[in-house]
């Protein structure tokens, strides 16, 4: 007998013994073997199993006397121990004959107490399937996971050791005859280990008991040759005689075939790739993603390294959208309901028109001065998607505090024509006259006010005292609460905020995220875009930040507008172009529209007029306004993925957060002058 035979049987006559068997017989034995007997040796272990076989069928049955009878689906098999116990130890001749019991198949309720005490009486050496009581349900549990243990009941022992595939895997990922080829190879020629062994991590056999004859052969058949890193992470094999019997049988499968081991190799290093990519990724989408690898036209011509670069285009790249073009052309056509005409639309129809509204999976910007109402701009956009769509609305601020922030909101929702609207009422109540708790008194009130008309807090009057009276005295007051509380009820359609003045792009990335996926929140406002805490003072990287920003809208779908720099410069605002901006240049290659605003001095409005129609020939004056406080600005479109650039006219009262878009701005030719 080969010294490996005999190491196994040393060791199932030690699990024998810790088992409680007849310790007596169990010495007999080992002498044998010491002598050389080994046949008669191999036949006292037969009769020690059947032994031990017979006991615990008689536990057995005095147990089912006891009890209720059960129903077999509460049975839990444990398959390892089933065979470990019942099945023969033959010598190597016998191995090859084939000479192997088949293990009976499940019984019916009815007649199984029949049949064992038949079984008793005329010595049947069939096997029949064991009750477990809760001891043994307990180290069944251990061994197995919950979703194996309610697999795996009642499993039949298929013949021939040809063990049933429990499901571990996908069935496209079961391959039952390349893992015995790669087994039997090894076993067969156990120097190949050095060459075509598998790492801890990348080694997924279908079955415990594949994995360990793979072990086996690292530490036994094959441990003169393996390398030290082919053996990190492993433990040793466990022994039992239906490893011994399945060893056998795969070597005799696999005789004289070396000649395919580096093929069989590529393939099982290959499957066992994409099973663990299934195993670790737990989005349902992109585990059929990576099923689909294998049924790729030419999966077979796949080296192990293009596997793992199909892999991680699915896995890593998921963000890229692929389709075929000409499926759902038709439908395509005929809905109508795409990204590029369901853009949401501002309160500027002209804007709205050229940009084909607003639109998720794109990232557009708009240009300003310092102090020209960025920040404004961006919340009065943000406050119109909220309450007029509906939408919720993310704020990033790294210019605007909450408290500021809060204020200039506050002043948007009660001037902004469109949200007026819909809560029914028209106010016009300026930002400084919120901040300084400004109102006017009903005419019918007497009360004591200051030379602007404002009631006045009385001396010694505390905040508290001084609201309860304006209640009383103002309705302009009131309608101001009924309002701010009419807005703090929108929960549906909230508007967020995040204040981060110092931040990293990785940091951006992260808050963007996290309220797209806890909020659902596909509108994003972004003010100011500047480069990263890192890159302080490197203008260049501020296209870097731009990217980031337009990966993330096409890849999650949804929109991202941003607020920029621009130059405090003497170029005329209607020549506004990409130079003019405080940042890099490049930015503009990454975005999907770029404006570019700039006021026009008062003492030059006379030289510009407004169109209502961009090819109209009568044309507007711009009205000089006494108020300090109202501006006109110059809109130029700088880039647009969408077609037109136009130029265009707002006029701005910053006082009120209004913006108003006028009209197609030009100049005025030298006789209209």
């Amino acid at each position: 007998m080969e010294n490996n035979n005999l190491g196994e049987l040393y060791h199932l006559l030690e699990t024998m013994r810790q088992e409680g068997r007849n310790e007596e017989k169990i010495t007999e034995i080992r002498n044998l073997i010491n002598e050389g007997e080994y046949i008669e040796a191999l036949e006292k272990v037969k009769e020690l199993q059947q032994e031990s076989n017979l006991n615990n069928k008689k536990k057995s049955n005095n147990r089912k006397k006891n009890k209720n009878k059960k129903e077999i689906e509460d049975k839990k098999t444990d398959l390892k121990t089933y065979e470990e116990e019942t099945s023969e130890i033959k010598d190597d001749e016998a191995y090859k004959e084939g000479n192997e019991e088949e293990i009976d198949e499940e019984y019916d309720e009815e007649d199984k107490e029949e049949e064992i005490d038949n079984e008793y009486e005329e010595g049947n050496e069939e096997e029949i399937d064991e009750e477990y009581n809760e001891e043994d349900k307990e180290e069944i549990d251990n061994e197995y996971d919950e979703e194996d243990s309610e697999e795996s009941q009642i499993e039949k022992v298929r013949k021939d050791s040809k063990r049933q595939i429990k499901g571990k895997y996908p069935e496209i990922l079961q391959n039952d005859k390349l893992e015995r080829m790669y087994l039997g190879l090894l076993l067969n020629n156990p120097k190949l280990i050095q060459k075509y062994y598998i790492i801890k991590e990348d080694c997924l056999f279908e079955e415990d008991i594949y994995l360990n004859i793979y072990k086996s052969v690292l530490f036994t058949e094959g441990a003169d040759y393996t390398p030290e890193i082919a053996k990190n992470g492993y433990n040793f094999a466990q022994i039992s005689s239906e490893l011994y019997s399945l060893k056998e049988e795969l070597k005799e499968e696999t005789m004289n075939k070396n000649d395919k081991i580096e093929k069989i190799y590529v393939e099982i290093r290959k499957l066992f790739k994409i099973r663990r990519a299934y195993v670790e990724q737990p989005l349902r989408e992109l585990q059929e993603k990576i099923l689909e690898i294998v049924n790729y036209e030419l999966y077979d011509k796949m080296s192990l390294e293009e596997v793992n670069g199909a892999i991680t285009q699915v896995t890593v790249t998921q963000k890229f959208k692929s389709s075929i073009l000409n499926i759902g052309l038709t439908r395509f056509l005929e809905e109508g309901n795409n990204n590029l005409t369901n853009g949401l639309e501002a309160p500027f129809p002209i804007l709205s028109s050229v940009f084909k509204g607003f639109r998720k999976g794109e990232t557009t910007a708009f240009a300003m001065p310092s102090n020209t109402g960025k920040s404004r701009f961006t919340t009065y956009l943000a406050a119109y998607f909220a309450f007029v769509h509906k939408k919720k609305v993310l704020i990033i601020s790294n210019e605007m505090s909450e408290e500021k922030m809060r204020l200039c909101f506050i002043t948007t929702v009660l001037n902004c024509p469109a949200i007026q609207k819909i809560y029914g009422h028209k106010l016009n109540i300026t930002e400084t006259e919120l901040l300084e708790f400004k109102f006017r008194p009903d005419k019918s009130q007497k009360v004591e006010v200051d030379k602007d008309g404002y009631v006045l807090q009385k001396e010694n009057e505390s905040r508290a005292e001084f609201v309860e009276r304006l209640e009383k005295v103002s309705s302009e007051y009131r309608e101001v609460i009924r309002i701010t509380n009419w807005a703090e009820k929108q929960m549906e359609d909230a508007i967020y905020f995040i204040y981060i003045p110092d931040h990293t792009n990785d940091e951006l990335q992260k808050v963007i995220m996290n309220y797209y996926y806890k909020e659902k929140i596909e509108y994003m406002f972004y003010d100011t875009l500047k480069t990263d805490t890192v890159n302080i003072g490197k203008d260049v990287e501020i296209k870097k930040t731009a990217t980031i920003l337009s990966n993330l809208a096409q890849g999650f779908q949804i929109f991202i507008f941003s607020t920029i720099q621009l130059l405090e410069n003497s170029t005329p605002p209607l020549e506004l172009t990409i130079n003019d901006l405080a940042v890099s240049k490049t930015v503009k290659e990454v975005l999907d529209t770029l404006t570019l605003i700039k006021q026009i001095p008062k003492n030059e409005l006379k030289n510009y007029e407004y169109t209502k129609e961009e090819l109209d020939e009568k044309a507007f004056q711009i009205k000089i306004e006494n108020d300090p406080d109202i501006r006109y600005y110059a809109c130029v479109i700088d880039k647009n993925r969408a077609g037109a650039k136009p130029k265009l006219l707002f006029k701005v009262n910053l006082a009120y957060n209004s913006w108003e878009e006028l009209g197609y701005l030009r100049v005025k030719t030298k006789n209209e002058k």
